[in-house]
C-alpha cells in the first residue's frame, strides 16, 4: 500500500513538472514571437485588421460586384461577391468570398425607394450584408396600414427586401457614461474632442438644440459647457464646449462604470460582426455585435441616416454615451427598442462623420500601445463592469481622470503576455528541476531497494 501511494505520488510530480514545461515554452515562445508594438502607433485588433481587409477588397472590386464585408465568427474577413472571378480575388487576398445574387448598387437602390416612399414613424431600415438583404423593421406604434403601404413599396422593389415586426418602440435614448443635465433633459457625455483651441464633448445631436447650457449634478450648481453645434435630425451629434474651454486631466479615458475607465486610443469605423462595447449611466457597461451598417430609422422627431446598427442593449439614459473595441472610439449612442432585460437594437452615430463634419479631432491617449490597460476593451462581461480599465476618479462629465490601474485579464492572457520572457524562463528551470528531483528520487528509492532485498537474500 505503502509503495501505491509513493507512486501515485511520484506520478503526479512528474505530470506537474511536464505540465511546468508546457506553460513556460507557450510563454517564451509567444513572448518572443510578438514584438513589442510601435509605441507611437494606435493598436489595431484582429477586427479592425479585418475590416480593413474586406474594405479594401469592396473598394479595388467596386459596388457593382460586391454586397459589402463582415468579420466571420473564427475573425477572418468575409467578403459579399456577385462572380467567381471576384471571389477569386477575394480567396488570393487572404480573404473569405461569398457568393451572393444581389449587389451593393442593388440594395442600395431598395433604401433608396424606402426613403422616397412616405415617411412612417416607428419604422427603420438597413443592409443586412450577410443574407444579402434590405431588413425593414416596424416598431409597435405603426399601423397596419402603414405597414401595408410599406411591404407593397418592399414588394416592387423585389424580393430582397424582408420585412419584419418588433416588439418596442424605435426611440432617441435620451440620458450616458457621464451625466450631464440641462432643461433639455439628461444626456450623457460621449468622447472628447478639440479643434486645437478649445475642448469639447461629444455627444447625441437630439440630446439640446444649440445653445443648451448643460450641468455635471442634479442640482445645477456647476456648469460643464453648451452646446455650440450639431446635426439632428439627418445625423445625430452635437458639440458640446467647455465653460472652462478645457476638458482636464483624463480627457482620453471614458467612464465604463464601477469607478473604471478605458483610454481610447484612436477614432475608427466599425466592422459588421465586430465586438462593441457600449457604456452608459442607465445600464453601464454591455458589449454585443454590429449587425448592419448605414442603417435608417424614422424616430418621432424625424428621420437620422447612416447609423451602425448593433444587437448591444439600451435604454432611456443612455443617449449620448460612447461605443468602443479596442480602445478605438466608434460611435456615441443615438437610440433603438427594447431593453437590457430582454434585449433589443440600439443604432449608433458613426465617429469619424461627426469628426468630419464639425472639423474636430478626437483626445487620444498620448501612450497607445504602450502598456497594459492602453487601447483595449474591457474583458469582464457587462455585468462586471469593474472588470476594465481603471479609475476616473471624480472628474468632470467627458474629462474622466487618468487611468491609475491596469485593465481585469484572464489568467491566461497575464501568462502570455509577451512580456513574460523572464517569468517564463523561470518556469521552465522550476519544472526542469522538479523533473530531475522526481528522476532522481525514484532512482534513490529503486537504488534502496535492491540493496534491501540482496542484503536480506544474503544476510
Amino acid at each position: 500500500m505503502r509503495h501505491a501511494r509513493r507512486r501515485i505520488v511520484r506520478r503526479v510530480a512528474r505530470l506537474a513538472a511536464v505540465g511546468g514545461l508546457l506553460l513556460g515554452g507557450t510563454m517564451v515562445t509567444r513572448a518572443v514571437a510578438n514584438e513589442p508594438p510601435d509605441a507611437s502607433a494606435v493598436p489595431r485588433s484582429a477586427a479592425q485588421s479585418a475590416s480593413g481587409t474586406g474594405a479594401g477588397l469592396v473598394s479595388r472590386l467596386g459596388d457593382s460586384r460586391t454586397a459589402g464585408h463582415w468579420v466571420g465568427s473564427d475573425g477572418r474577413p468575409v467578403v459579399a461577391v456577385t462572380d467567381e472571378d471576384a471571389a477569386d480575388q477575394v480567396r488570393r487576398a487572404g480573404a473569405e468570398a461569398k457568393v451572393v445574387r444581389h449587389s451593393m448598387r442593388e440594395l442600395r437602390s431598395a433604401t433608396s425607394a424606402l426613403r422616397a416612399a412616405p415617411r412612417v414613424t416607428g419604422t427603420a431600415w438597413a443592409l443586412d450584408y450577410r443574407s444579402n438583404e434590405v431588413v425593414v423593421r416596424g416598431d409597435s406604434t405603426v399601423s397596419g396600414a402603414d405597414w401595408a403601404r410599406l411591404t407593397g413599396v418592399a414588394e416592387g422593389v423585389g424580393g430582397f427586401v424582408r420585412m419584419e415586426r418588433t416588439e418596442g418602440t424605435f426611440s432617441t435614448r435620451v440620458n450616458g457614461a457621464q451625466p450631464i443635465l440641462s432643461t433639455a433633459g439628461r444626456c450623457s457625455a460621449g468622447f472628447n474632442v478639440t479643434d486645437g483651441r478649445k475642448d469639447f464633448i461629444l455627444t447625441a445631436g437630439h440630446c439640446g438644440p444649440t445653445g443648451s447650457v448643460w450641468f455635471g449634478d442634479g442640482q445645477g450648481d456647476r456648469e460643464v459647457g453648451s452646446t455650440v453645434a450639431g446635426s439632428f435630425p439627418g445625423d445625430d451629434f452635437s458639440l458640446v464646449e467647455y465653460a472652462s474651454g478645457k476638458a482636464g486631466g483624463g480627457a482620453d479615458v471614458v467612464a465604463v462604470g464601477g469607478g473604471k475607465g478605458v483610454r481610447i486610443t484612436g477614432a475608427g469605423d466599425p466592422s459588421v460582426g465586430q465586438r462593441v462595447f457600449r457604456s452608459g449611466s442607465t445600464t453601464g457597461l454591455r458589449d454585443g455585435r454590429v449587425t448592419a451598417l448605414g442603417a435608417t430609422v424614422n424616430y418621432p422627431e424625424g428621420t437620422v441616416t447612416g447609423l451602425i446598427e448593433t444587437d448591444v442593449c439600451a435604454e432611456p439614459g443612455d443617449s449620448g454615451g460612447p461605443m468602443f473595441s479596442e480602445g478605438v472610439a466608434l460611435g456615441v449612442t443615438s437610440g433603438g427598442s427594447g431593453d437590457c432585460a430582454e434585449g433589443g437594437t440600439t443604432f449608433f452615430q458613426p465617429v469619424t462623420e461627426a469628426l468630419a463634419s464639425l472639423g474636430v479631432r478626437l483626445i487620444a491617449s498620448p501612450e497607445a500601445g504602450t502598456g497594459s490597460g492602453t487601447g483595449s476593451e474591457p474583458a469582464a462581461p457587462p455585468s462586471a463592469a469593474g472588470g476594465g480599465g481603471a479609475a476616473p476618479g471624480t472628474a468632470s462629465p467627458g474629462a474622466s481622470a487618468p487611468v491609475t490601474g491596469v485593465d481585469g485579464s484572464t489568467l491566461l492572457s497575464r501568462l502570455t503576455d509577451r512580456r513574460n520572457v523572464g517569468p517564463g524562463l523561470l518556469v521552465v528551470a522550476g519544472s526542469l528541476i522538479a523533473l530531475v528531483a522526481t528522476r532522481w528520487i525514484r532512482s534513490e528509492q529503486d537504488r534502496n531497494a535492491y540493496r534491501r532485498y540482496y542484503s536480506a537474500t544474503w544476510g
